[in-house]
């Protein structure tokens, strides 16, 4: 599975930005099985969890997040998207989408992803 993101860049505090990931060479037919995930990493920080979706599209997110990102995929178009609002400078950092092949419920959790695109830069200005 390939997984490709876009949409970074660099916006004021308190804008929008809005991130794509399209997912390619797996099976047909089960993209939308899959759990698929953002994540974030900043320097000197460890990769975390951002928000997640499942096959139902049962969504979770990271508390610092809520209410500020929506997470949304179409199957159809094998991508998936975060909506980023009301952005803060912490919310700065390389985005990563990635899948889950193996557990059904939507999780933030790195460790259990198997597949992960290669990042696209988010820098929010004060």
């Amino acid at each position: 599975v390939q997984l490709v993101e876009s949409g970074g860049g660099s916006v004021q505090a308190g804008g929008s930005l809005s991130l794509s990931c399209v997912a390619s060479g797996y099976s047909v037919g089960t993209f939308s099985t899959y759990s698929l995930g953002w994540f974030r990493q900043s320097p000197g920080k460890e990769r975390e969890g951002v928000a997640a979706i499942d096959s139902v599209n049962a969504t979770t997110y990271a508390d610092v997040v809520k209410g500020r990102f929506t997470i949304t995929r179409d199957n159809n178009k094998n991508t998936l998207y975060l909506q980023m609002t009301s952005l803060k400078p912490e919310d700065s950092g390389i985005y990563y989408c990635a899948a889950d092949l193996y557990h059904p419920l939507a999780t933030i959790y790195p460790s259990l992803y198997n597949y992960w695109g290669q990042g696209t830069q988010v820098t929010v200005s004060s």
